[in-house]
């Protein structure tokens, strides 16, 4: 068990013959107690120290340990964000071709729809034009004929014309009363 300055100050010597001075033990012993006494002092800090060191130590390998904790976690979400963000554009692009093809399809159907209405006015219009060229052509046929000059034989007079008039309105008045 270790000495305390208290062990040191109570401690008595046998007298002896011709032993030492006492009053220098008695001095020598003073300032080994006042020495002792600051090294137990200096020791309780130092013991304190070590005792704080090792709970902020401890409190920092705590924090250590969070923050790799942190690191990994947040590693590892990054990667799930990174691999998911990687699908979505996938499925964005996937989707994207499909409407893209979709698009070229409906283009093409509609461009097809279009050349088929195309030659079926083409059609309508050699119909209409044959079918117009031949009126023409028989109205000019005719005009073309002699009966034309035939109408301009006969003389027809006003008077003829204003009789032949009022004999069709009286047939037509007795056919409505009768």
């Amino acid at each position: 068990m270790p000495l305390s300055p208290l062990d040191i100050h109570n401690k008595e010597f046998t007298r002896g013959f011709r032993g030492y001075a006492e009053d220098e033990v008695n001095e020598f012993l003073d300032q080994i107690i006042k020495d002792y006494e600051i090294i137990i002092r200096e020791k309780k800090e130092l013991e304190n120290k070590v005792k704080t060191m090792t709970e902020q130590m401890s409190h920092y390998n705590t924090l250590e340990e969070t923050l790799q904790k942190s690191i990994v976690v947040a590693q590892e979400a990054a990667e799930e964000v990174r691999r998911n963000s990687q699908q979505e554009a996938k499925l964005i692009i996937k989707e994207a071709e499909k409407n893209a093809d979709r698009i070229v399809n409906e283009a093409l159907s509609k461009a097809r729809k279009i050349a088929i209405e195309i030659d079926a006015l083409k059609k309508q219009s050699k119909v209409f034009r044959n079918r117009f060229k031949m009126l023409v052509e028989a109205q000019l046929d005719l005009l073309n004929t002699d009966d034309w000059e035939h109408l301009l034989e006969y003389d027809v007079g006003l008077t003829e014309i204003q009789n032949h008039a009022r004999q069709e309105d009286d047939d037509l008045e007795i056919t409505t009363e009768g």
